[in-house]
C-alpha cells in the first residue's frame, strides 16, 4: 500500500508558518484540547503557539528557556540543552502543565495566565515595599483591576539523575499521576509529585556490554489502560508489557515482529528496520510504527505481523549506500494518527510529508515549502519520479534535497489541523476551507 492517489481525499490548505531562530525544531506537540501547540528548539528554548479564536489562526503565546547546557563531571560529558521530547498533561484547571526533557533531566512546567492585578494593599506601597506601620491611619479593601494579559511559565518539578543514557521518550500515563521515561537501555516510571526517585520497570542492559544486541528506541503508555505500555527496539520489534504481571517488566506480554525474508537481507537490513517512533491509536486498539522506509499499523490482537504496511519512500532503497555515507539512514522520523485513526501521517525528505488513508490504502505526498505557501492556498500533491511516464512537476530521486527533512509533526486532537516542523520553520495546515470561508 502507499501509491500516490490521483485525486486524494486528503486536502489541506496552508494556514500559517513561523520562523524560529533555532538551528532546528526538535519536537512538536498539541495539547489535549488543541488550543496550544508546543514546539521546541535545539537551543533548549520552548515556544507555545496559541489559537487566537474565531480566525482559526495561531500566534506566538509564550517563549521560555526550558534547559541550559550542563556538564557531567563524573563522565566528562557535555549535556546539550536541546529538548528531545515534550508531553502535555491532561488539563485539570485553568493552568496548563507539560513535561520537557533533554538528554538527562526532565522538568514539569506550569503555564498560567494573569489578566488582573491586586491594588490597594494596606501594608505595601505601590512598588511592593513594606510600609511603616506607624504611618497607617486607615484600612482599605484590596481590589483586583484588569491589566494586560501576562503568561507565566514556572518550573514545578525537576526530575534528575534517573538515566545513565540519553532519554529518548517520555509518556504520561492515563491515570494522570505517573509517567514513564526511556533511554537506550532502561525505562523508568515516575510519580509527578516525587522527584528524588523513580521505579525501574524495564532493564535490557546485559551483564557484559559486548553482548548488547539492541537498544530501546521509543516507549509509550496505553491511552486508556494505565497498566499497559509498549516499547520499540532497534531490531524492529515491539514489546507490549503489563505492569500487573510483574514489577520488573523484562518479560513482555506480547512480542510484535515481522518475519524477515532471508533473500532480501543486506548490510543495511538491521539499520532500516529499526523503529524510530511508536504511537498508540486513540482507540488503543492499534499501534503505528515508523522505520526508515515504511510506516506500519499493528493490531494488538495479532502479533504475527503488521496488518497494514505503507511504503513512505521505497525509491530510496537503491540509495541506501550513499544515505549510509552521509548518515541520513540514521534519521528518526515520527508518525502520527488523525483524531479518528483513519489517516496516518509521517515525514520524508525534500520537505515532503506523506498521508495515508487507511480505508483505501492510498497515499498522498505534500510539500511544506515556505516560498510556495500562501495563506488559504490549497496544497498541491507532489510525486517522486521513479520510472514510466514523467509528469510535469515530478521530482527525480537524484534531485531530492536530503538536508530538508520532515522529522517532527503533530495532528490536532479533534480537528483536521496539522503542524509540520521543517528545519527552523513551523508550518500549520488545516482541512480545505469552503468558498464562503475563503472569501471572508
Amino acid at each position: 500500500m502507499g501509491e500516490d492517489a490521483e485525486s486524494p481525499k486528503i486536502n489541506h490548505t496552508f494556514l500559517r508558518d513561523y520562523v524560529t531562530e533555532a538551528d532546528v525544531i526538535s519536537t512538536v506537540e498539541f495539547n489535549q484540547t488543541g488550543d496550544l501547540l508546543r514546539e521546541t528548539e535545539s537551543k533548549g528554548e520552548s515556544e507555545e503557539v496559541g489559537d487566537t479564536g474565531d480566525s482559526g489562526e495561531y500566534n506566538v503565546y509564550s517563549t521560555f528557556q526550558s534547559h541550559e547546557p550542563d556538564f557531567d563531571y563524573l563522565k566528562s560529558l557535555e549535556i546539550e540543552e536541546k529538548i528531545n521530547k515534550i508531553r502535555w498533561l491532561p488539563q485539570q484547571n485553568a493552568a496548563h502543565f507539560l513535561l520537557s526533557t533533554n538528554d538527562k533531566t526532565i522538568k514539569l512546567w506550569k503555564v498560567s495566565e494573569r489578566d488582573k492585578r491586586p491594588e490597594g494593599y494596606n501594608l505595601k506601597d505601590e512598588e511592593g515595599r513594606l510600609k511603616d506601620i506607624s504611618t497607617i491611619t486607615s484600612l482599605q479593601v484590596p481590589v483586583l483591576k484588569p491589566t494586560d494579559l501576562m503568561v507565566e511559565v514556572r518550573p514545578r518539578r525537576v526530575f534528575a539523575n534517573g538515566h545513565t543514557y540519553h532519554v529518548n521518550s517520555i509518556s504520561v500515563n492515563s491515570d494522570g499521576e505517573t509517567y514513564l521515561s526511556a533511554d537506550d537501555l532502561r525505562i523508568n516510571m515516575w510519580h509527578l509529585g516525587i522527584t528524588d526517585r523513580s521505579f525501574n520497570i524495564v532493564d535490557i542492559k546485559p551483564a557484559n556490554m559486548e553482548d548488547l544486541t539492541e537498544v530501546i528506541t521509543a516507549a509509550e503508555f496505553h491511552p486508556h489502560h494505565c497498566h499497559l505500555f509498549v516499547y520499540s527496539s532497534s531490531k524492529g520489534t515491539l514489546r507490549l508489557c503489563d505492569m500487573r504481571a510483574s514489577a520488573l517488566c523484562d518479560k513482555h506480554t506480547k512480542l510484535f515482529e515481522e518475519p524477515e525474508d532471508p533473500g532480501s537481507r543486506s548490510f543495511f537490513s538491521e539499520i532500516i528496520s529499526s523503529v524510530s517512533d511508536v504511537k498508540f491509536s486513540h482507540s488503543g486498539r492499534y499501534l503505528l510504527t515508523r522505520d526508515y522506509l515504511t510506516a506500519k499499523v499493528w493490531d494488538l490482537n495479532m502479533d504475527k505481523g503488521p496488518v497494514e504496511t505503507y511504503q513512505v519512500h521505497e525509491y530510496l532503497r537503491s540509495k541506501l549506500c550513499s544515505l549510509y555515507e552521509n548518515d541520513c539512514i540514521f534519521d528518526k522520523f515520527e508518525c502520527v494518527w488523525n483524531s479518528s485513526d483513519s489517516v496516518i501521517m509521517t515525514g520524508a525528505y525534500n520537505s515532503f510529508f506523506r498521508m495515508f488513508d487507511r480505508e483505501t490504502g492510498r497515499g498522498v505526498t505534500l510539500e511544506a515549502w515556505r516560498e510556495s505557501s500562501k495563506p488559504r492556498a490549497v496544497l498541491r500533491t507532489r510525486r517522486v519520479y521513479t520510472g514510466g511516464k514523467r509528469r510535469r512537476g515530478d521530482v527525480g530521486v537524484d534531485s531530492l534535497d536530503f538536508t530538508k527533512k520532515i522529522l517532527h509533526m503533530a495532528w490536532h486532537p479533534s480537528e483536521n489541523i496539522i503542524a509540520i516542523a521543517a528545519t527552523n520553520n513551523l508550518y500549520i495546515f488545516q482541512d480545505r476551507v469552503n468558498p464562503e470561508t475563503q472569501t471572508q
